[in-house]
């Protein structure tokens, strides 16, 4: 057995890395018998929370040791979902009861946790600060059962803009559970999110209708490929894009070579494939006024 001073700090050590919570089994790897652990309850030192899950010093306990709680409450499988996943993530506000996914097999329900049975694939599970957590993308696959359309793609908006999303993980996820419910919806807000090469053509296509000297394509300007580019008027036109395929710096790197063409004295417009399709006369105006300045 460890020295018992040396105990103390290796818990408060441990709790402070868990939002002040430990369970039953970190206590007995630290050194202390089950009768300690009861005089640390007895003594006001440890506080039950669930069964075999305590916090450390006071009952407060945080957004985050709340979410320990619920997970440790359900160890070693228990791993922190939906929109409790959602809420630590930061892709929707916190809120509601805490949701804890668990494999199939029968666990018993504890009070103020929301149970779900659910077999997880190893690439839908991650951590966060140490926390067992459903990834981004698996979360977001949870969500789209609850949430209307609306919300669910400002959660995939928000996980966006947060760098936490790749499309093709969602993609994935689409393909390995068909049938999971909100896989319609996800589907559906999905499908906003064109490809480059969607909108691409779409522009490509409007512009030849412009009564405009056409514009060079794909064309090298300061080390990056553009797609449309007039360089007697130093304007550059691209198709912007959410695309599954992109990483999560692309966005980065795309505003880092705008601001690069930007100091060369050239001015970039970008368009979505939904201005394009849909609300063609805007951008056609801007086009004609960028080359007419």
């Amino acid at each position: 057995m460890r020295d018992k001073r040396d105990i103390g700090p290796a818990i408060a050590a441990l709790a402070g890395r868990q939002g002040g919570i430990v369970a039953i089994a970190q206590l007995l790897d630290a050194g202390l018998t089950r009768c300690a652990v009861a005089r640390q309850v007895a003594g006001g030192r440890l506080h039950p929370v669930h069964h075999g899950v305590y916090a450390v010093g006071h009952r407060n306990l945080s957004t985050v040791g709340r979410r320990w709680s619920a997970v440790m409450a359900y160890a070693p499988d228990g791993v922190l979902s939906d929109r409790s996943s959602a809420s630590a993530w930061g892709i929707v506000p916190v809120g509601g009861k805490l949701e804890v996914t668990v494999r199939p097999a029968g666990r018993r329900r504890r009070d103020g946790i929301v149970l779900h049975r659910r077999q997880l694939q190893t690439d839908e599970l991650t951590r966060l600060h140490g926390l067992p957590i459903t990834t981004p993308a698996r979360t977001l696959l949870d969500l789209a059962a609850t949430l209307t359309t609306k919300r669910l793609s400002t959660a995939i908006s928000r996980a966006e803009q947060h760098r936490l999303l790749d499309f093709d993980d969602l993609h994935r996820l689409l393909a390995r559970h068909p049938r999971r419910p909100g896989t319609p919806a996800l589907r559906t807000v999905l499908a906003s999110y064109s490809g480059p090469r969607d909108t691409h053509s779409a522009l490509e296509e409007l512009i030849a209708e412009l009564d405009l000297a056409p514009p060079q394509h794909n064309v090298l300007i300061h080390g990056a490929v553009r797609d449309f580019a007039w360089p007697r008027h130093r304007l550059v036109v691209e198709a912007d894009s959410y695309s599954w395929h992109r990483s999560p710096t692309a966005l980065d790197d795309d505003r880092q070579r705008d601001v690069t063409l930007a100091l060369a004295g050239w001015r970039t417009l970008r368009f979505t494939h939904a201005q394009v399709t849909q609300r063609p006369a805007y951008v056609t105006t801007a086009i004609r006024a960028a080359l007419a300045s």
